[in-house]
């Protein structure tokens, strides 16, 4: 039926704006999935590290496993940082079927809400035992998405007119 790939910076909004379309979905009656990518990354990607390499191997395994579940009638959203163009690309071109979403946020706002405490860690100084030497956007790549379906900017929205949005572009997107 449908795959979303929501890409931006951890503490953006992916997972809350996931979860939100879903419930809203599952009440109309749609059959919806989320693949949350820190949830997978605990049980089917555990094995992979945080190179560019074992990341993009990352989001090949669970766009494989929402593409499954698409082609199965499900809506699938992918709701995983997805750093890297090349491998946002590699998804998009399992067919028309598969839409990109830009959860974009200023570092700013991220900084203020920083729930995993991830953009303190990274911001320490070098030598720090708690440091962070690859969170992306900070001090490992994010590369801006190109031609993304939808930009949704969760710094100068709530979170309700997040959900809202995304969840109108997957209905107006609907195939049946």
């Amino acid at each position: 039926m449908l795959l979303i790939q929501l890409t931006g910076l951890s503490g953006s909004g992916k997972s809350t704006i996931a979860k939100g379309v879903k419930e809203f979905l599952v009440g109309k009656g749609f059959q919806v999935e989320v693949i949350d990518g820190d949830q997978y990354r605990k049980i089917l990607c555990r094995d992979l590290g945080f190179s560019k390499e074992d990341r993009n191997e990352n989001i090949r395994r669970l766009g494989f496993v929402a593409n499954l579940l698409a082609t199965h009638g499900v809506i699938a959203i992918l709701a995983a940082i997805n750093p890297y163009e090349e491998v946002r690309k590699e998804l998009r071109d399992y067919g028309p079927h598969v839409k990109t979403v830009w959860i974009q946020c200023d570092l700013d706002t991220l900084l203020k809400r920083d729930t995993k405490q991830l953009y303190q860690k990274a911001f320490l100084a070098e030598g720090h035992p708690e440091k962070i030497s690859n969170l992306t956007g900070v001090n490992d790549p994010f590369e801006i998405p190109v031609n993304p379906d939808l930009i949704i900017r969760t710094d100068l929205e709530e979170e309700e007119e997040s959900i809202e949005t995304l969840y109108a572009f997957i209905l107006d997107n609907i195939k049946v």
